[in-house]
């Protein structure tokens, strides 16, 4: 007798649902592209590599996803017939946190700038290498999710860096990634901003380079021409100079890179 005839049925149940929730843990990935034949690709790809992948192939058909199963990340088609990929991607950064990257056969500046300033993670334009994407998916991934609690009673070795920040009568509460002004007003950021934005408070009075801004903040270097840390400072500088021709806060080092200049104190 073939032992899976003899299972009962609640056995059974138990394992399905087992299995369940162990497919329901991995890093969800959201494709939306309009080429059946892309997202299927990299829904195989991705499967293979651990990640639990939904292939959607309208804006419709993505904010129906992200009501009811928000994914971690989301992988932006801009050229879809009929729509507006950019305004898909300033409603998702408007209303959920997740990770975003932009995936599109638009090789053009203007619109990779406007993508990172609509908040998007990372810019990726095909043709793409599958491990480069995977690469770059991974790298938003470590730096949009959300900090695993403490277990109760184990043993931390090293000293966490301190959660809120001050510089200039600014505070920057990084658990809570919400940046409050001087006047007590929250000020919001995006991915993008918020993680440019720590890795300054934290290396405060220190010349940090463009590559080293990228990869802190995007986990790859910079291109001869990559421009993508400027936009992003650009941005920050509209939030937080009083005189953007001669800002005080965030400055240039001709050469070298930027400076946060006030000095910064934990709460």
């Amino acid at each position: 007798m073939n032992a899976c005839t003899c299972l009962p049925g609640l056995w059974l149940a138990d394992l399905a649902r087992h299995l369940a929730e162990a497919v329901n843990t991995l890093p969800h990935i959201a494709i939306l592209d309009d080429e059946v034949d892309i997202t299927q690709l990299l829904c195989d790809y991705l499967q293979s590599r651990g990640f639990r992948a939904t292939q959607v192939h309208s804006g419709r058909a993505l904010m129906a996803l992200m009501s009811v199963d928000t994914p971690a990340l989301v992988l932006l088609d801009l050229g879809l017939p009929g729509e507006d990929g950019l305004a898909i991607a300033r409603k998702l950064r408007e209303n959920w946190h997740c990770g975003l990257v932009i995936v599109t056969g638009r090789a053009d500046a203007v619109d990779k700038i406007v993508g990172l300033e609509l908040g998007a993670d990372d810019y990726v334009t095909k043709p793409f290498d599958l491990r480069e994407l995977l690469a770059r998916i991974t790298a938003v991934l470590r730096r949009t999710a959300p900090i695993a609690p403490v277990a109760p009673g184990a043993h931390v070795d090293a000293t966490p860096p301190p959660e809120r920040l001050h510089f200039e009568g600014w505070t920057l509460d990084a658990a809570a990634r919400c940046l409050v002004d001087p006047a007590g007003a929250e000020v919001a950021l995006t991915t993008g901003e918020f993680e440019l934005l720590v890795t300054f408070v934290r290396h405060a009075g220190r010349v940090l380079s463009r590559d080293f801004l990228l990869e802190q903040t995007r986990g790859r270097e910079a291109g001869p021409f990559d421009r993508t840390i400027d936009v992003q400072v650009a941005r920050l500088r509209k939030k937080l100079e009083i005189d953007l021709e001669n800002p005080k806060v965030i400055k240039s080092v001709r050469g070298a890179g930027y400076i946060l200049v006030p000095p910064v104190t934990a709460a």
